[in-house]
């Protein structure tokens, strides 16, 4: 019988995390590298069509030179889920700020274990089966991840 693999990690990009993968300056910007990961498959990665949307108006507002990456990136490395109904927040109110409430519910409704984010206030108290951390401090957990399956 062959090993059992373990699954890949779902993770959830928040559109802060979509906006600064497309504007950042270099190659090496931690949100740039979520995307990296899902692009050759280390990862599993969703976001919602708002967590596009807002992506999408902010770029357009402060860094329009920079949407031909992001739509790229929207193609190579995510998976587009829709929003939540409204009344799929209403077993959650409380849980994150209410602007972002439809994006906690999402990840949890697309079973992600991580939300990426730079707002982590914004998803307080959160959700248990959702852990929120910043590009940043998932990435030392990827690392922590496979460390551990290398032993």
């Amino acid at each position: 019988m062959p090993p059992v693999r373990p699954s890949k990690p779902r993770v959830f990009v928040d559109a802060d995390v979509l906006f600064a993968g497309a504007a950042g300056p270099g190659e090496h910007g931690a949100s740039l590298l979520v995307l990296r990961m899902a692009e050759i498959t280390l990862i599993e990665a969703l976001t919602s069509q708002q967590a596009v949307t807002e992506a999408e108006r902010n770029l357009a507002e402060k860094l329009p030179q920079a949407l031909p990456a992001f739509q790229m990136i929207v193609r190579r490395c995510l998976r587009v889920v829709s929003d939540p109904e409204p009344e799929e927040l209403e077993p959650y109110a409380g849980l994150a700020d209410p602007e972002d409430l439809p994006i906690l519910v999402a990840a949890v409704r697309e079973e992600c274990s991580w939300l990426v984010t730079f707002n982590v206030r914004h998803f307080q108290p959160g959700h248990p089966s959702v852990t929120v951390l910043r590009p940043g401090e998932f990435i030392v957990r990827v690392r922590e991840m496979l460390a551990m399956m290398g032993t």
